[in-house]
């Protein structure tokens, strides 16, 4: 009997034992079957394994580039794609400066900083704003809108910080006359500073505003500088390829293609007649009006109740477009237009001509008026589509609440005699007998 107990409690313990694993295994099968579905293997080279992977393939292209600098062979071709090229240097009273100008070769270094635009554009999009829409549980539409708002949000914030550190930071050299001179040194406390202040003081752009036209063609530029407009170019130009790879929608291409087009123009227009200066102070102040209606829109998709950030973005875009054609006809058609030399000349990039002055301010004056024109025609419509709603809601209003007719009493009067609500005549009290 016991022997006979022994064997049944083992086979027992067998078969759980057996059972349990045959249900891992029936677990695990099923977190393959998940994963599998997850990661969903396409076949190389194909469009859905392109879009999945685009990153990936534009990351090995730049340790590709990179790996080329160990080798002299390839070091000098390497170094096209990584470093500015076209670099002087002049002797500054701060000392050697190297200076740059442009040429064919910034093509190369505008497709490297491309490819790093797109991984950057890869990274913001996975760990920042894929992470924030597992929360808020957008729709389809206003997912797109968000991650739209997100990345040129990260963009015109990171570009509007560095172009006013560039203004602020970036000094311009010119001569002072005797007369000012004569008034630093009577402000000054020590007399053997009388000696020491030179005639050339430096400023930044934002302390001189009459620099951004004074001797021109401004076509030798600081790193800073020529570095923030090939940045610049380079986020733009990704911006066509990212329409494939974010699968955009045929409606909304159109749209996108104006802006890209319009941002492209206006760069190219700086960087190659040589209005750098102005271009910045425009850049600035654009991408700063454009960062508050993205922040507005992205306060808007977290919580719909929040309406103030675009009352104050609003206000801000017309002063915006008002500062903007100030500066330019500031600048371009009353700073250059008293310049002595007018004339055109390729070798020292001079662009100073009345026919190349007035078509700049006309790309710009158009740009500008547009963007006003659609702004104000959006916000009629708006309104417009407020009181519609809001008379709706009042006509409905009066639909749901009929008055209720006033009556003297409980019952009413018919042939004399008073009538209860339901029509019968109320009883009468019966008389106690004393």
């Amino acid at each position: 009997m016991r022997r006979a107990l022994r064997k049944f409690l083992v086979d027992s313990k067998v078969l759980e034992k057996g059972g349990g694993g045959e249900k891992s295994q029936e677990k695990s099968r099923t977190c393959e079957m998940a994963f599998r579905r997850r990661n969903k293997s396409y076949p190389f080279f194909s469009q859905e394994f392109l879009i999945q992977n685009h990153a990936d393939i534009v990351f090995s292209l730049v340790i590709f580039i990179l790996i080329g600098l160990m080798f002299e062979a390839t070091a000098k071709t390497a170094i096209l794609f990584i470093q500015p090229q076209y670099n002087i240097s002049t002797l500054t009273p701060d000392g050697e400066v190297s200076l740059y100008h442009y040429g064919w070769k910034d093509c190369a270094t505008v497709l490297f900083y491309l490819f790093i635009t797109i991984i950057l554009h890869a990274v913001v999009q996975e760990y920042i704003l894929d992470k924030v829409n597992r929360r808020l549980h957008l729709s389809k539409s206003k997912n797109t809108k968000f991650n739209e708002s997100g990345q040129l949000c990260v963009f015109y914030l990171v570009s509007s910080f560095w172009s006013l550190y560039i203004l602020a930071t970036v000094r311009h050299t010119h001569t002072h006359t005797l007369a000012q001179v004569k008034i630093y040194t009577l402000l000054s406390y020590n007399l053997l500073l009388t000696y020491l202040i030179p005639f050339f003081v430096q400023e930044g752009y934002l302390l001189h505003p009459s620099s951004l036209w004074e001797n021109y063609p401004h076509s030798h530029l600081r790193f800073q500088v020529k570095f923030f407009y090939l940045t610049q170019l380079a986020y733009w130009f990704h911006a066509l390829p990212e329409l494939y790879f974010q699968k955009v929608r045929k409606e909304e291409i159109p749209r996108q293609l104006k802006y890209i087009g319009l941002y492209l123009s206006h760069i190219l227009a700086a960087y190659l007649l040589n209005f750098t200066r102005v271009g910045l102070v425009l850049l600035f102040l654009q991408y700063l009006s454009e960062m508050g209606f993205h922040l507005s829109r992205l306060f808007y998709f977290i919580d719909e109740t929040h309406h103030k950030m675009f009352d104050m973005w609003s206000v801000g875009f017309v002063l915006t477009r008002m500062v903007i054609l100030t500066v330019m006809f500031l600048a371009v058609g009353f700073g250059l237009a008293r310049s002595e030399n007018q004339m055109l000349d390729w070798e020292m990039g001079n662009f100073n001509t009345l026919s190349i002055r007035l078509l700049v301010l006309l790309l710009v004056c158009s740009t500008q008026s547009w963007l006003l024109w659609k702004f104000f025609r959006f916000q009629l419509r708006r309104t417009r589509e407020y009181r519609l709603e809001q008379a709706r809601k009042r006509a409905a209003a009066k639909q749901q609440t009929p008055r209720a007719p006033k009556r003297d009493s409980v019952g009413h009067h018919e042939n004399g005699v008073l009538k209860a609500e339901n029509g019968t005549s109320p009883r009468l009290k019966k008389l106690k007998s004393p």
